[in-house]
């Protein structure tokens, strides 16, 4: 019995090798890199993105490192994935594109930092931030499962003896910063925040259906789905791509002085981490060990990852916060003393 749960616990929870996977924001960073190396798994998989010649070279860069390129399909869409319109077309051209069957996994990865002091910032750019980083998958988890779970053309019964088909996926990204905000990214954190409780909410709701299929009652609603739908987490910290760049053209000084001990990943680091938390059948999965110590900080009533070891940590996690809050309150109250009242920059992002 032991061994078999040790097999289990083992065994690849995240395959993907002759399934289609749609990613949003794949076009660069993190998302690039989840691309080529679900690519290299023997996924097909389709890009979306909203810059036309970055796709181009995401899919190139995708296609080169694919399992079987002989069997392997690649496609990409171009969107804006801050409309709720634009999720929907993305979804029926996949389907279409998929020979009439919705993706498999549905992965969002797309999402933008404009850090700087909250009162600096325009309510344009807190509204922009809220589109991007939580209404973009908002949007598409709306129409995904709603896809999945209510298609269209009605599931069939299954016939007795037939196994299942595998689980469908949906992965939200989310970053490391949902759980502890900072002097700086209030324009930014907030959203992130929001995604870590809508999966929350959706890991909950999803097992309605996934138990519905279970059920001796036929219900009064349509024919369940033939399949379960996980929900997934990924929490990522500071990444070294083209958007980390860009941050730091709006990023305070503080900010820069409270994150410059932080790890920082490269794109395929950090995209080779969320893959193994997901292949080990993670809910939640930081992509590098700050993001997890400020995950087992705020479990509260989350999935655990593993309920023995991620109790231990959350045990852990508040003694080593008792020094952190005061050594991160500490830095802020340095700067302001240090530097007095600035000059207020209205709008300045």
């Amino acid at each position: 019995m032991v061994a078999e749960i040790w097999n289990y616990t083992k065994r690849n929870q995240f395959p993907v090798d002759g399934k289609t996977v749609l990613l949003t924001g794949a076009s660069q960073g993190m998302g690039r890199e989840i691309a080529r190396l679900l690519s290299a798994r023997g996924a097909n998989v389709i890009l979306v993105a909203r810059t036309i010649a970055n796709l181009q070279e995401a899919l190139q860069h995708a296609q080169l490192g694919a399992k079987n390129q002989s069997t392997q399909r690649f496609h990409y869409i171009c969107a804006d994935v801050t409309s709720e319109t634009e999720n929907a077309r993305i979804l029926d051209e996949a389907t279409i594109w998929n020979q009439g069957r919705m993706p498999d996994i549905v992965w969002c990865v797309a999402g933008a930092a404009s850090p700087g002091l909250f009162m600096e910032t325009s309510t344009d750019t807190l509204r922009r931030q809220m589109e991007l980083n939580y209404f973009a998958t908002a949007y598409m988890a709306h129409k995904a499962l709603h896809a999945w779970f209510y298609p269209a053309v009605p599931h069939t019964p299954q016939q007795k003896g037939v196994a299942s088909e595998t689980p469908r996926k949906f992965i939200i990204t989310s970053s490391a910063i949902a759980f502890v905000n900072l002097a700086g990214y209030s324009p930014y954190a907030p959203a992130k925040a929001a995604l870590r409780s809508l999966a929350d909410g959706l890991r909950s709701e999803v097992q309605l259906y996934n138990a519905a299929r279970r059920s001796t009652r036929a219900g009064d609603g349509p024919t369940p789905a033939p399949f379960d739908v996980n929900i997934h987490i990924v929490f990522p910290g500071s990444i070294l791509s083209p958007g980390f760049e860009k941050e730091n053209k709006t990023k305070h000084p503080v900010t820069v002085e409270l994150e410059k001990s932080d790890p920082k990943q490269k794109p395929l680091e950090a995209a080779t981490a969320a893959i193994e938390g997901l292949e080990g059948g993670n809910f939640m999965t930081p992509t590098n060990w700050l993001a997890n110590l400020m995950r087992c900080g705020a479990l509260s009533g989350s999935e655990r990852n593993n309920v023995v070891l991620d109790t231990l940590r959350a045990w852990f996690a508040p003694v080593i916060w008792l020094y952190m809050v005061g050594d991160l309150d500490r830095t802020v109250w340095k700067w302001g003393k240090e530097n007095g009242m600035q000059v207020f920059n209205q709008n300045a992002q």
